[in-house]
């Protein structure tokens, strides 16, 4: 995923970081900053994070393996 700076994908402000959760469990989150996403171990599930932005829907996360 490249930037219209041609650089690396921008990062999440770490103050969203702190308050979001998994809206199926309600558990923290974990960041990969490499893949873009934020992991929730508790129901198996890596959200998106597009422009810097998380995409916090049950039906864009991808399942993990």
């Amino acid at each position: 995923m490249s930037t219209e700076w041609g650089g690396a994908p921008p990062d999440v402000d770490p103050r969203v970081l702190e308050v979001l959760v998994c809206p199926l469990t309600k558990q923290p989150l974990r960041y990969d900053r490499d893949a873009q996403e934020l992991i929730s171990t508790s129901a198996g599930l890596a959200y998106p994070i597009r422009d810097g932005i998380p995409v916090m829907l049950i039906e864009e996360a991808r399942k993990l393996d």
